[in-house]
This record gives C-alpha cells, sequence and structure tokens, in this order.
C-alpha cells in the first residue's frame, strides 16, 4: 500500500518552502514511493543480532606519534609578505570595518 500521496508531497513543497509543479508533484511521489518501500524492505530484514554499519569493510584510524618538526621562523614567514605589522601579515579587512 502506497504512503506517499500527492497530498502529502505538496505539503512537504509547503513545508520545504519549496514551489512544486504538478509534474513535479507526480515525479516526486512516485521517487519518495519508492523509497519508503525499499527503506521498509531493509527494515523487514535488519535483526538485532546484525550490528549496523556505515561502511562493508571496517576501517580504523592510522595514528602517528606528534612530534613537533623545523619551523619558520618570524622572519621568515613573513619575508615574502606583501605588507606586514611587526609580527604579524597585514591584510585588507573583508568586513568593511577595522577588527
Amino acid at each position: 500500500m502506497s504512503e506517499i500521496i500527492p497530498d502529502l508531497v505538496r505539503h512537504l513543497g509547503v513545508l520545504a518552502r519549496i514551489q512544486l509543479s504538478e509534474d513535479e508533484v507526480s515525479q516526486l511521489t512516485g521517487q519518495l514511493d519508492a523509497i519508503v518501500d525499499n527503506i521498509a524492505k531493509v527494515s523487514e530484514v535488519a535483526t538485532p543480532d546484525v550490528p549496523a554499519t556505515s561502511h562493508p569493510i571496517a576501517l580504523h584510524n592510522v595514528f602517528r606519534d606528534d612530534v613537533p618538526g623545523v619551523t619558520l621562523t618570524t622572519a621568515q614567514a613573513l619575508q615574502n609578505a606583501p605588507d606586514a605589522d611587526g609580527d604579524r601579515f597585514r591584510v585588507t579587512a573583508i568586513l568593511g570595518e577595522e577588527q
């Protein structure tokens, strides 16, 4: 039995503030109905003894030690800057006001 009807699609369009044409309502009714049917089929198969997964292959993070390396000095970082103020880069304001 179809759970998605054109009136429901129109209502969802109003809630989402999307103006839908009748062709779009007709198309979305079929598409959303197919989605709901597929979700119902998956729900029938899902059992409590099957763990939920987001990926078919288990993933794990590979971490390395966080070891500080060689960094630039302030002078080296600023040497090619078009404009600098002391030990900082100077850039033009983008918000229309000085920070």
